[in-house]
């Protein structure tokens, strides 16, 4: 049974994505982990190292991935850890890779729009659906609103 974890960092490369021959979306991308701790003696916080996995999506994470994630976005990660040991030449070392069944951005640092994607013979349905469209332009346009708003103001969205 794969050891599933959760972790928290910046992505720290631009992502990477693939189309196999097989027509599969892949979507990875480098995520630097790095924790902070009180110094009580120094009286200041100090970082600690920085751990490195590489992130792999697939299928439906991957295009998602792809449409809302940049580099340096923090994110939290969730999936299946993978070990691997290489060699290259007389170099070796270990890399660690995180299978992702969930992505999301930290909002403990910011804030995000969410859309939710319809597939399928739904998503067939929505497009043709006027009234559908109108309303999500309308809510997209008031979250850019909200957005532009100074800290502490109020907005009416609508």
């Amino acid at each position: 049974m794969p050891d599933t974890i959760a972790v928290s960092g910046v992505i720290a490369t631009d992502l990477r994505n693939v189309v196999t021959d097989e027509r599969l979306k892949i979507t990875s991308f480098r995520l630097a982990s790095q924790q902070r701790r009180f110094d009580r003696e120094q009286s200041k916080w100090i970082d600690t190292e920085t751990n490195w996995y590489t992130i792999v999506a697939f299928r439906g994470l991957s295009e998602n991935a792809e449409a809302s994630l940049n580099k340096g976005d923090r994110v939290i990660v969730r999936g299946r850890l993978r070990m691997r040991d290489w060699t290259s030449g007389e170099r070796t070392g270990m890399n660690v890779e995180i299978e992702a069944d969930a992505i999301g951005h930290d909002l403990a640092w910011g804030r995000t729009t969410y859309r939710k994607v319809v597939r399928g013979a739904a998503a067939v349905e929505a497009a043709h659906d006027a009234d559908a469209e109108t309303v999500r332009d309308a809510a997209t346009e008031a979250a850019e609103e909200a957005e532009r708003e100074p800290v502490g103001a109020v907005a009416t969205p609508f």
